[in-house]
């Protein structure tokens, strides 16, 4: 996967200072205020700073949590996993591949399919619907 690299300063011209502050600088939007929480369209959710193809609608599900969940990625290439010890916990960090952002975190709790839980902030995300 090509590298997607810009300046903080191009990063902070393309974001809003929301998707700016959790997509670059690793921050979390607040449980249940994410516009994908509960959407429930067909079709793909992307980066919102590189536009590179991350979580398929057909992988999503209500975890309860209040931000989008899906049990994988549309291709395992599409992510990094890190390992996060911020706040005094153990968490693996999930990245976009591409282009570094922070997204959210993975769990080993999700749904029997993949046992994963994919927590991702909605303002990581764009969505376009499947055609």
């Amino acid at each position: 996967m090509k590298k997607v690299i810009k300046s903080d300063s191009e990063w902070q011209q393309q974001l809003s200072p929301e998707a700016y502050y959790v997509a670059r600088q690793h921050g979390t939007e607040p449980a249940f205020s994410g516009e994908y929480a509960n959407y429930k369209e067909d079709g793909t959710y992307h980066c919102v700073c590189c536009g590179a193809p991350l979580f398929d609608s057909h992988s999503k599900f209500d975890s309860g949590t209040g931000w989008p969940s899906y049990d994988s990625p549309v291709i395992p290439e599409s992510i990094i996993e890190k390992k996060d010890t911020a706040h005094g916990m153990l968490r693996v960090e999930v990245l976009c591949a591409a282009c570094d952002a922070h997204l959210g975190h993975v769990f080993p709790d999700g749904p029997k399919t993949t046992g994963l839980r994919y927590c991702i902030n909605s303002v990581c995300l764009t969505f376009k619907p499947r055609l």
